[in-house]
């Protein structure tokens, strides 16, 4: 569904960082372009976890990386502490992504397989300081403990060395180690077995707690999302759907769509009866060709001839909870009461 407007958006001088009508166009041939992000506004709060939701391909990371200019956007703004990130030069932005890291999906990936971890983790220090070779390494060793990584057996080994997990902890441990105040976690527990998720995701909370960090946090399990998360935003196709509290929007979507998201997430119960009435309709739609009106109509058991013709905007629906919707669930229920 997803739809536009800034309705969602709280007081630019209550927010840390604020992105606005974020565009990201991907080009490929005879003039067509990948639509990957579309008109995407989103703040967050000093301290607090935006918990970014949505299927594959929805522009999840795309919307995240473009918080830190990885790559820039098409067309929109970006602010951080009320400096417009996308107005900077090379030098300038270079410095403000010492504030903003980034823990990419797969750990082992993202760590260079012919370099020590000692070096892996001081990479950062190396370029921006301290230069004294003794406190960089007290620094490396003192991330590293804070992440449960023993620095003394670590130092001198290659990621190869360590399993899934333990990389996943030296990425993070790499990310803090210039003391930024916001991360962007991309998915960082997907690749991991469910115990070492929660050993990862009860570090970064702890690690949050300690150090004052703000977090957005993307992943596809919404039962991660909604532990660690104040705030959740759900994408549909490049845009979003639905902002909320983390609390409220899982006990009462107010989107077709988190509806669907919520109904297809397995209980961990043999017993439980299946809900067979959750069926999406149809397939996702191109980002190369969205459809008119708003994306999700062709999957949207409520869709009417309006939802083809309008595109829904961002609007409130209770407390703080926002909904970019023609048939939001909560009218759709009152409806039917009126009906029966």
């Amino acid at each position: 569904m997803a739809g536009s407007g800034k309705a969602h958006l709280r007081d630019p001088g209550d927010v840390l960082m604020r992105a606005e009508d974020l565009v990201v166009e991907f080009p490929i041939s005879r003039g067509r372009v990948v639509n990957a992000v579309s008109g995407v506004s989103l703040d967050v709060k000093q301290g607090e976890t935006l918990g970014l939701v949505g299927e594959s391909g929805c522009g999840k990371s795309t919307t995240a990386k473009c918080l830190i200019q990885l790559p820039p956007p098409t067309s929109g703004t970006v602010s951080y502490h009320g400096t417009e990130l996308t107005s900077l030069d090379d030098e300038a932005l270079r410095k403000a992504r010492t504030d903003l890291q980034m823990i990419f999906q797969d750990p082992i990936s993202s760590l260079n397989p012919r370099r020590k971890i000692g070096d892996v983790v001081a990479e950062p220090l190396r370029v921006w300081g301290p230069r004294d070779s003794a406190e960089q390494t007290g620094l490396v060793d003192a991330m590293l403990e804070a992440v449960g990584i023993d620095p003394d057996v670590a130092r001198d080994k290659r990621p190869h060395e360590f399993s899934g997990g333990q990389c996943q902890r030296i990425s993070i441990a790499r990310a803090l180690v210039l003391n930024p105040q916001v991360i962007i976690c991309d998915e960082p527990v997907s690749a991991l077995d469910v115990s070492v998720q929660a050993q990862i995701l009860n570090m970064l909370e702890d690690l949050k707690s300690e150090y004052g960090l703000t977090l957005v946090f993307i992943a596809h399990d919404l039962a991660v999302v909604k532990n660690i998360s104040d705030r959740v935003a759900v994408m549909y196709l490049g845009k979003l759907c639905e902002v909320s509290e983390s609390n409220d929007l899982y006990a009462s979507p107010a989107h077709p769509y988190t509806e669907l998201l919520l109904g297809s997430s397995p209980v961990p119960d043999p017993s439980s009866e299946v809900d067979i009435t959750m069926v999406e309709e149809g397939d996702v739609p191109s980002p190369i060709d969205p459809p008119s009106g708003c994306r999700f109509r062709t999957r949207c058991a409520y869709a009417t001839e309006r939802c083809a013709q309008e595109e829904p905007m961002m609007r409130e629906v209770s407390q703080d909870h926002f909904v970019a919707c023609h048939h939001p669930l909560v009218s759709v229920a009152e409806t039917a009461e009126v009906s029966a």
